[in-house]
């Protein structure tokens, strides 16, 4: 294997190293997390933004409207949620639930929350992590080049593959850090899906329910809204109808009326 190639090699190796120390994130003491931050955890800003709706529904502030989208139902209520906020004033249309989470207003809320959930050794900070992923995608390419500069060769076939395997590995280290899946596996742990909607008689629950299975809690406290308004990710099958709403069950979404105001 020629000088050169090892040249190549050592590129790739300080690109591996760089993109490794942007992918580590410190861990430090956090507060209670909202619902919409868990959820944000669970299944990125969509999953958020379906926390978000939930609590502006149970207030009366949004609706279903037609065709798979979602409508403002008057203000926003008592809130000073950012999210909450920054989805509200995003509905001047009905919108479906992909396009509400792109608007300006709630898209400056989700990086906001990011940044927030960054600090707190939760979730990889988006610029480290995307600067990262450049210059994972970049070693295979660095070495790549140096076999096609220097000639290619069992031995430097052998070395460059070391740096690419571990580049692919790193490439699918999620944004969430594992502090944050252990906190959403407690969690569950300590809050499994009732069987029943009557079990749960408190609104609050419901957004942690929503937060933390997604679906599941959305078919099963609020299957009207959640299929109207095209919350779900897919159609449930029919045993999770059974589940879900108990077959014939009219919904009746929770409000506040009984609750703590946000």
């Amino acid at each position: 294997m020629t000088t050169g190639m090892w040249w190549f090699l050592g590129a790739a190796v300080a690109q591996l190293s760089f993109a490794a120390l942007l992918l580590r994130a410190r861990s430090q003491e956090r507060p209670e997390l909202p619902p919409q931050a868990l959820a944000l955890l669970r299944g990125g800003p969509r999953a958020a933004v379906v926390v978000a709706l939930v609590a502006l529904h149970q207030r009366g502030a949004v609706a279903a409207g037609r065709r798979g989208t979602i409508r403002a139902n008057g203000g926003a209520g008592r809130t000073r949620d950012p999210l909450q906020l920054g989805v509200h004033r995003s509905l001047q249309r009905a919108l479906t639930l992909r396009l509400l989470a792109t608007r300006p207003k709630a898209r400056q809320a989700l990086d906001a929350l990011r940044a927030e959930l960054g600090r707190t050794g939760l979730l990889r900070p988006p610029g480290r992590h995307r600067a990262a992923r450049v210059l994972l995608v970049c070693v295979p390419l660095t070495v790549a080049g140096g076999l096609a500069a220097t000639g290619v060769s069992a031995p430097g076939l052998a070395l460059g593959a070391v740096p690419v395997l571990a580049a692919l590995a790193l490439l699918c280290v999620p944004p969430t850090t594992r502090a944050a899946r252990r906190l959403l596996s407690a969690l569950r742990s300590r809050h499994p899906l009732p069987a029943h909607r009557r079990e749960v008689t408190d609104a609050r629950d419901v957004l942690l329910y929503v937060a933390l299975y997604g679906d599941p809690a959305l078919a099963l406290f609020l299957p009207h809204f959640s299929r109207d308004g095209g919350l779900l990710a897919h159609h449930p099958t029919a045993h999770d109808d059974a589940y879900a709403t108990g077959r014939g069950t009219s919904e009746t979404p929770f409000t506040c009326g009984s609750t703590t105001p946000d």
